[in-house]
């Protein structure tokens, strides 16, 4: 993948293209759009009219919309231009003005995007973040550095994100939500806080995950959720009386490895049941 390659794309001619760049064949570059230093894109990607990028990695298959921003220097006051990056998967889109902020000098100095993900207009991924394959982002979602957002989430428009907090497999979080603690896998939450109202069983189902699994896994969920138990009574609970699945594991081990907290408790009462929605 070089820019040997460029006589294989599509390139307006007002483009304008850092030498350092690595272009694959198939490659869609539009008017106005600036490439600038270390950046990889790969086959048969297209990027539309007025897009900037740097110091970023894109996969095949992507499509970066007028007016993003991938790869400018992150929002932290720390950072004193060290080489970090943005790494984006294959098939993933990214609308009109959305921001995505290299790594800062931590962690792997790297902001990560995954396969087949929708980042929304406007939607901002700060430094550091990590995206899981399969992620939406609705309009104007905004991420804190170092959020984690795991396979298959779908994050509501309008809403913020503390930095460093995790947001489950499969969640769902409704729009004009705001979190300063992790969000539970499979969960559906709404709110500032968007506490966790019901299991995301449309996403379980659209995956594969057979009747009974669901049904346990919903199970779990209510007793975590219980104002009848505290988060350690209500894993031994589970543990004693739910047969044991892979989600209801994953859900458990989210909750023991986080370092935020996770948002379990509401200040109302009632979820919505399984039986509710099928």
């Amino acid at each position: 993948m070089t820019n040997t390659l460029i006589e294989k794309c599509n390139i307006h001619p007002s483009a304008v293209i850092h030498p350092s760049a690595e272009i694959a064949e198939g490659v869609t570059i539009g008017p106005n759009v600036v490439i600038g230093e270390n950046v990889k894109i790969g086959k048969d990607t297209r990027i539309i009219a007025n897009a900037y990028i740097e110091f970023t990695e894109i996969g095949e298959r992507c499509t970066i919309s007028p007016f993003a921003t991938i790869g400018s220097e992150p929002q932290d006051l720390g950072y004193k231009g060290e080489p970090t990056k943005v790494v984006i998967g294959d098939d993933t889109i990214i609308k009109e003005n959305v921001t995505v902020h290299r790594g800062a000098a931590c962690g792997d100095f790297t902001t990560r995007i995954g396969n087949k993900c929708l980042l929304m207009v406007g939607s901002h991924v700060a430094h550091n973040c990590v995206l899981a394959d399969q992620v939406i982002l609705a309009n104007l979602v905004t991420l804190g550095g170092h959020v984690h957002v795991g396979f298959g989430a779908f994050v509501g428009g309008m809403s913020v994100f503390h930095q460093n907090i995790r947001i489950g497999d499969m969640a769902i979080i409704s729009g004009f939500s705001a979190s300063r603690q992790d969000i539970l896998p499979y969960s559906k939450g709404e709110g500032r806080p968007p506490v966790p109202r019901g299991l995301n069983v449309i996403a379980m189902k659209r995956r594969g995950v057979p009747q009974e699994i669901r049904t346990a896994t919903n199970e779990a969920f209510k007793l975590l959720i219980s104002e009848e138990y505290n988060t350690t009574q209500a894993i031994e609970k589970i543990k004693a009386e739910i047969p044991m699945n892979e989600y209801i594991e994953k859900m458990i081990d989210f909750i023991q490895t986080s370092k935020r907290g996770v948002l379990l408790k509401s200040h109302k009462s009632g979820y919505q049941s399984l039986d509710s929605e099928e």
